[in-house]
């Protein structure tokens, strides 16, 4: 096994990790404080979600020897972002991702679920993972109003690196960001590390379980998760001629999502944009050797976990509306991805435009957020119109 290891797994593997954790470690940690985590319990879950991504990418490409990669649910995290803290505080948004990995737990079991979950009509599916990721992608804009001389710079490095290359924007926005923080931020006298210090806790939370955590939070986690990341990321794997079974992995990413969830982490899934840099010939000539890019990208994220604390402090001491425009410039690829998706069938539109507006909206009605009512609402119309086209 070790015979198949190349330098090209190994650079884009490394390459992939870095690309992955900088390009999204903002929005999980958005996502946990918008569910009233605490400075360490956010470092916390960011330490057990980076772990749970490593480890799964280096068993899951070993067993099956594809460059299966396993990532945090970013579309996941953004939807948390967006949404207001559930009454119980981060004790019953954990109860929520417990139920949410059940979910995905169960989707790998029962193969119909999964089934109803592909039912939904794909057009709809990008409309609701447009309309949670849009609230977040305003972000920037709204920076520019508040803070413009910290978040210029960090658009601007993002701007150079897409026009270089795309995987680059993040990093170098990134790295704009970290020049910004310690040249134009005034840092409190006696400032530490934060609550988090080096080490964040690494003891479980108590859960609170409610019907409402689990419909306005667990439901429309789960639904963006398959319909964001891993429906796609099979699809990258598929495009790629890789041969793999759906149901072991999704039971296997459930299964991690259940064991790091009681510590305020979010859900595991197939990464997309990362499986695409390491399915590729950039990782070897040999499609049948590039799984071992997946499993150098595990060992990155390993190490990468180890940093949650300082990088959770860092975050904290920096303007919220920086670190919500670094969350959302990440975003915007996947925005542009969705809409475009959402209204590529010209005879069914309205019900796309439905579930955006009322997902993007981040009404709650009778409890139940707006990304439930978005798909409900979508898919109703979606029948009704198709019924009447057959008519």
């Amino acid at each position: 096994m070790i015979k198949e290891l190349s330098p090209s797994a190994v650079y884009m593997g490394l390459l992939a990790a870095f690309v992955g954790y900088t390009a999204s470690f903002a929005i999980v940690l958005a996502g946990l404080t918008s569910m009233g985590a605490s400075e360490a319990q956010a470092a916390t879950g960011l330490f057990y979600a980076t772990l749970g991504m490593g480890v799964c990418s280096i068993v899951l490409p070993a067993v099956t020897r594809v460059p299966a990669a396993v990532a945090w649910s970013t579309p996941g995290a953004a939807f948390m972002a967006a949404s207001a803290a559930l009454p119980g505080g981060f004790a019953e948004a954990v109860g929520a991702l417990i139920c949410c990995a059940v979910l995905i737990l169960i989707t790998g079991i029962v193969r119909p679920l999964g089934r109803l979950v592909a039912a939904i009509p794909k057009p709809v599916a990008n409309a609701l993972l447009a309309g949670v990721l849009f609230k977040l992608c305003l972000a920037p804009a709204l920076a520019m109003g508040s803070i413009p001389g910290l978040i210029l710079p960090v658009i601007g490095a993002w701007i150079v690196g897409l026009t270089w290359n795309k995987l680059a924007a993040m990093p170098l926005a990134l790295l704009a960001f970290l020049v910004v923080f310690f040249v134009g931020v005034d840092m409190p006298d006696g400032a530490a590390m934060g609550q988090g210090g080096w080490r964040p806790d690494l003891g479980p939370l108590t859960p609170v379980f409610t019907l409402q955590g689990f419909v306005s939070v667990a439901i429309p986690l789960f639904l963006v998760t398959m319909a964001g990341q891993n429906i796609p990321g099979f699809a990258v794997l598929e495009m790629h001629g890789y041969e793999f079974r759906r149901q072991p992995l999704l039971r296997q990413t459930g299964l991690a999502s259940l064991l790091i969830a009681p510590f305020g982490a979010i859900p595991m899934n197939m990464s997309a944009i990362t499986a695409a840099m390491m399915s590729g010939e950039d990782a070897g000539r040999d499609p049948s050797r590039r799984y071992w890019a997946a499993i150098v990208s595990g060992l990155g994220y390993v190490v990468l976990a180890f940093l949650a604390g300082p990088v959770t402090a860092l975050a904290t001491l920096a303007p919220s509306e920086l670190i919500t425009g670094m969350a959302g410039l990440a975003l915007i690829p996947a925005l542009v991805g969705s809409l475009r998706g959402a209204f590529s069938d010209p005879a069914q539109t309205e019900a796309p435009a439905l579930t955006f507006l009322i997902t993007a909206s981040g009404m709650v009605m009778w409890g139940i957020s707006g990304a439930v009512w978005g798909v409900v609402a979508g898919v109703l119309l979606w029948l009704v119109k198709q019924a009447f086209r057959k008519g």
